[in-house]
């Protein structure tokens, strides 16, 4: 019998939620997700040592600043993972210019212009921002130029009918983190797969693009277990952590598909501007919380990456 992971591949598209080498190299998806987190695990995994060193050595060379060699970094090891997919990389914008619309599309164009000149084309990569509105704005900028951009961190319909509209490529909505919150504010241990806040939450989303059309692809990402994933089967993609594809490689059964673009329903099409972005955002205590939350968490590895960089240049 197959296994869920070989039923799930069926109708989902698998992306690996790591930067580590030899995970991809074990579980072969399609596409990998990587962020300042992932890219730490990166920077300490032994199988990327050659590069990690490598890298700096050159930026040394170079004269470069440690966040110069950071950016190099990032940007190398999406490289090595491109050589082994044969789908996209997504490499993360700063979080710390979340809120800076020109300061990102500039980043995001420094970073396809890095890839270029190790031989990696546009067409491989997809630029990772925040959610929020001015992170919307740049990607609609960068769309405009060719650039396919994964719009993360997103928590809300909001974020998800704002995306869409700025023509974004990709969403990443972040089950377990919705989830995570809702089990405090609710003190709540666990829900049912059907009554989880997260896996209800993409399901919206994914009906409403569904039902009108938006080619935006919809991402689910931050998993705590397998039974959310299974809980989404048939979603447009599902980035998975590696503990989480091993347990669904080891499990066999029945994997019923749960979203189809034929059962979205109808569903009015929402109108969002600006206003009406930041008004539903406020309202929406989770969402802006856990937006904040992870823009701060975002930064804050990548503050450490740059930390670890600049002690081995020492």
């Amino acid at each position: 019998m197959t296994t869920i992971l070989d039923q799930l591949r069926a109708m989902t598209v698998v992306v690996a939620d790591t930067g580590e080498v030899e995970a991809v190299k074990a579980h072969a998806p399609v596409d990998c997700t990587t962020n300042p987190s992932l890219v730490l695990g990166a920077l300490k995994d032994p199988a990327s040592e050659d590069l990690v060193a490598r890298e700096i050595e050159a930026g040394q060379k170079a004269g470069l600043s440690p966040a110069a060699v950071c950016d190099a970094l990032t940007v190398a090891v999406g490289t090595e993972l491109a050589a082994l997919v044969p789908g996209r990389v997504s490499t993360e914008v700063d979080a710390c210019l979340s809120f800076d619309t020109d300061a990102s599309v500039t980043r995001a164009r420094n970073i396809i212009a890095d890839y270029d000149a190790r031989g990696v084309n546009k067409d491989r990569i997809l630029i990772k921002l925040a959610s929020t509105w001015e992170g919307i704005r740049a990607a609609e900028v960068l769309q405009g130029e060719g650039i396919d951009c994964n719009l993360t961190l997103l928590f809300s319909l909001a974020q998800a009918v704002a995306c869409a509209d700025a023509g974004a490529f990709l969403i990443s909505p972040f089950v377990g983190r919705i989830t995570d919150w809702y089990k405090k504010a609710e003190n709540v241990e666990t829900y049912t797969p059907d009554e989880d806040p997260g896996v209800k939450s993409v399901r919206r989303i994914y009906s409403y693009y569904k039902a009108n059309a938006i080619d935006t692809v919809v991402m689910g990402a931050s998993f705590r277990s397998t039974e959310q994933i299974k809980a989404l089967a048939g979603c447009d993609r599902l980035t998975i952590a590696p503990k989480l594809l091993d347990q669904l490689d080891s499990e066999t059964g029945t994997l019923p598909r749960v979203l189809s673009p034929d059962s979205a329903g109808e569903i009015a099409r929402i109108e969002m501007d600006e206003k009406t972005f930041r008004w539903d955002m406020n309202s929406d205590a989770m969402a802006t919380e856990k937006l904040a939350e992870g823009i701060r968490n975002f930064d804050a590895d990548h503050k450490k990456l740059i930390a670890l960089i600049a002690d081995r240049m020492a």
